[in-house]
């Protein structure tokens, strides 16, 4: 008797884009579904800013918000390797920190490019800018032309460090969902 053994290599999958094209609403229904991912945490690191009286960290100390958010988004690679499933989706990934900087013209430390190059995600979905969908909040201060700039610089950081970015077409969360898994 032979035996045939297969590697299943591990799927660390983020999903990216600029503000409000719908990347926390398709990791929920990846959750629903039963995958493994891992939501977006600048909104957690804002509101626990706004608890301690500063109302946008992001643009009252980008550096420092930007340094808290690279380090729970290192975790969060970090978790998802480890992960038992074959398939982890994380919304935002590591780059999505620099381009954020490069956006508002600040600099930052060598340690952020390190980052982008020592955390490697296996696949990269960027949803396109959706106005129809586009929603304000209070901790989504920009507005959908803003948007549209931070994803430029999306597209442009991510494409320096080696990703081929897989558009997901503007449609149905079913059929958004059924598109990306199609793809992995």
């Amino acid at each position: 008797m032979r035996f045939i053994f297969r590697i299943v290599q591990k799927e660390i999958i983020v999903l990216l884009g600029g503000p409000g094209t719908g990347k926390s609403t398709l990791i929920n229904e990846l959750v629903a579904r039963g995958y493994c991912c891992y939501p977006e945490i600048s909104r957690e690191v804002t509101l626990e800013a706004q608890k301690r009286g500063i109302e946008q960290l992001f643009l009252e100390q980008p550096l420092l918000f930007s340094e808290m958010l690279l380090e729970g988004r290192i975790q969060q690679f970090k978790k998802a390797s480890e992960e038992p499933d074959n398939v982890v989706f994380i919304d935002r990934g590591i780059p999505d920190v620099v381009a954020y900087m490069d956006y508002i013209g600040d600099e930052y430390p060598e340690h952020f490019t390190d980052a982008c190059e020592n955390y490697k995600y296996s696949k990269t979905f960027i949803l396109p800018p959706w106005e129809e969908i586009y929603k304000s909040d209070k901790e989504r201060y920009e507005n959908f032309e803003q948007a549209l700039e931070i994803q430029e610089h999306l597209i442009e950081t991510y494409k320096k460090y080696g990703y081929d970015l897989i558009e997901v077409p503007k449609d149905t969360v079913e059929n958004r969902i059924l598109y990306i898994l199609d793809k992995i």
